[in-house]
């Protein structure tokens, strides 16, 4: 079962006469990367939620947003006037005396930390658990969205996959008819070089039999076919993490196809093994996204 790495989730709860709301989203990264946005009333417990969500999330660069608000749709705050007042009395002195404008003071004075203030105090035990149920929904409802994602792109893996099987199929009979040529070709350069009466026919065969040799793609051919299997055993597999797997496989899959087309010396096998690598790059591409 493969899971994709980017999703989506939400979910909402209430307690008492607050209301909560949660939003998990999540792109592709190769570690772990959790951003927490988390009232300041609940801090404390940031590095619990921060366990609960990686533990549940696994990979990728997670973005969770966790809202709670009274009924009348506000944030518990307060605001620090002697604060306030200090930092306004003497931004409106130095903006007179610089003669600068004083738009938008008042959002800079907001933004100055611990001017706006959460309330501070002991965390409700039920709050708390309300709070950590609504995100354990979401984080059932992002999963739900990653499995969704990853069954579409296992139908394209599985499909890049056969493709690849299939092209190398399709080189086996230019294989045969590339040894003809070749020996007919070193034949007539052969004989054009140094004679037909001075060619030494056991001398031929071994260079016929060296070349052969080298141009030899069965262990290629049968590698190839075995990292392809290999591949569609981790598709097949029911647990969810698979991704580097799989991109570890592409990569000897990538050599093999690699060397197929070094030894080729035929336009028609040269062809197929460009085709295998755009497929195969294809596959590397969707396993980007693969958890």
């Amino acid at each position: 079962m493969l899971l994709s790495m980017t999703g989506y989730g939400r979910a909402s709860g209430r307690y008492a006469e607050k209301s909560i709301a949660v939003e998990v989203r999540a792109v592709n990264a190769k570690i772990t990367d959790l951003k927490l946005r988390l009232p300041g009333d609940y801090k404390e417990r940031e590095i619990e939620l921060r366990k609960l969500i990686t533990d549940h999330a696994d990979r990728g660069k997670l973005d969770v947003l966790v809202e709670v608000q009274n009924a009348d749709g506000t944030a518990s705050v307060t605001l620090n006037e002697a604060l306030f007042r200090g930092y306004h009395r003497e931004l409106s002195r130095l903006t007179q005396e610089l003669n600068l404008p004083q738009t938008d003071l008042l959002q800079a004075i907001l933004r100055i930390p611990n001017v706006v203030a959460t309330p501070t105090g002991d965390i409700d035990e039920n709050e708390w658990a309300a709070i950590c149920n609504t995100v354990t929904q979401a984080l059932d409802n992002f999963k739900n969205f990653r499995m969704e994602e990853g069954k579409a792109l296992e139908v394209d893996l599985r499909h890049r996959v056969k493709n690849i099987i299939s092209l190398l199929e399709q080189t086996r009979p230019f294989e045969q008819e590339r040894f003809v040529k070749m020996r007919e070709r070193m034949r007539s350069n052969m004989e054009e070089n140094f004679g037909k009466e001075n060619l030494d026919k056991n001398r031929f065969e071994q260079e016929i039999l060296y070349y052969l040799e080298k141009l030899d793609c069965t262990e290629e051919r049968v590698r190839l076919e075995q990292h392809c299997k290999y591949f569609q055993e981790h598709l097949d597999n029911r647990q969810e993490s698979v991704g580097r797997p799989l991109g570890f496989i592409s990569q000897e899959m990538g050599r093999e196809i690699n060397t197929l087309g070094a030894k080729a010396y035929d336009a028609d096998i040269q062809r197929l093994v460009v085709q295998m690598k755009d497929e195969l790059e294809k596959i590397k591409e969707q396993l980007a996204n693969v958890l």
